[in-house]
């Protein structure tokens, strides 16, 4: 795989693109996240395939994802593109026989909206990041009371598109439409302003950001520069779990 600028990416550099944010945040991951802004080396790639192991919940779909494919490797860079932004690799993937291995994975683990057993929709769901956000996670299930907080934290998990407006060192300001609530039912909505960063203190996956660039954003971070295809990807598997989601709500009220 390539990357917008046509450098060669390997797996673990694209998982360590969208991993890194909320590793910073202290949410997920092993400790010293700065560990994973490193790249070009062999001994970066080995350093982040090392990291990666610790993300207990994104490993486990990584690995999901490759079984189905029978690829060896779960930082395969087209199973690591599968769940981050979503490829050919997940509509492979029978539903129930992932969700059978997810509840066994994640046995005990309470909050999300995944096991409802309504098969209809459990036939909808695939093992990429939109579905850990929206089912795995318990802020769906508390939308319906203070839904500031719930639908502030879900807008920020997930994996947004945007396009750069400002550049200004290693900030940047990002145009982005926003998750919204209307008491019943989750969409995408207008668009905003994002502040992110691309880089910590010289320390980036990518080159630099330009005013126009289209980006995928994650907490406050820019990930990548996408190309159409990838964006196309990230938001039509967000859409096809936003639409099973609003059906559990429905099911719910």
């Amino acid at each position: 795989m390539t990357d917008s600028a046509g450098v060669h990416l390997s797996g673990a550099e694209l998982f360590a693109r969208y991993a890194y944010p909320p590793n910073e945040l202290g949410y997920c991951g092993p400790d010293d996240p700065r560990g994973l802004l490193v790249r070009g080396t062999p001994e970066a790639t080995a350093e982040i395939t090392r990291r990666a192991r610790g993300f207990e919940g994104a490993w486990v779909y990584l690995e999901l994802i490759a079984a189905s494919a029978g690829i060896s490797d779960p930082l395969d860079v087209r199973v690591v593109e599968a769940y981050w932004l979503g490829n050919e690799l997940l509509e492979a993937i029978d539903s129930a026989w992932f969700l059978d291995a997810l509840r066994d994975r994640f046995r005990g683990q309470t909050g999300g909206q995944w096991a409802g057993g309504i098969p209809d929709l459990e036939a909808a769901v695939l093992p990429h990041h939109a579905f850990h956000v929206f089912a795995v996670y318990p802020w769906v299930g508390l939308l319906r009371g203070d839904s500031d907080v719930p639908r502030s934290v879900l807008d920020s998990c997930r994996i947004r598109t945007g396009v750069v407006e400002s550049v200004r060192g290693e900030a940047a300001t990002v145009r982005a439409g926003l998750l919204t609530w209307d008491g019943q039912r989750l969409a995408i909505g207008a668009s905003d302003l994002l502040e992110t960063r691309w880089s910590d203190s010289g320390r980036s996956f990518l080159d630099g950001v330009s005013v126009g660039d289209p980006v995928s954003v994650h907490w406050d971070w820019i990930c990548d520069v996408l190309t159409p295809g990838q964006s196309a990807a990230i938001e039509a598997y967000e859409a096809r779990q936003l639409a099973v989601t609003n059906q559990v709500l429905d099911l719910a009220s």
